[in-house]
């Protein structure tokens, strides 16, 4: 019986003090998940903004704007 309250005992003093060292494991992988996610979210913005002559070119050669105003904006994009 005595063997079996020092058993709980360790098992209880072990989780004391495991638990500061699995809470600040956790904080820390929390961190490095949110800055992950924070550094890829910058370089997916970085890749899609490109310069603003390149997007017109883009759009004209997509036909989603006519010879006209892609001229237009190329001119407004130097200014």
């Amino acid at each position: 019986m005595w063997g079996n309250e020092m058993m709980g005992g360790a098992w209880w003093g072990m989780g004391l003090y495991i638990g500061p060292f699995w809470v600040l494991a956790l904080a820390a992988a929390a961190a490095l998940v949110l800055g992950v996610m924070r550094c890829g979210s910058a370089a997916h913005h970085s890749l899609h903004r490109g310069s603003a002559r390149s997007i017109l070119r883009e759009r004209y050669v997509r036909g989603e704007i006519g010879r006209a105003e892609f001229e237009q904006k190329k001119c407004d994009l130097r200014s």
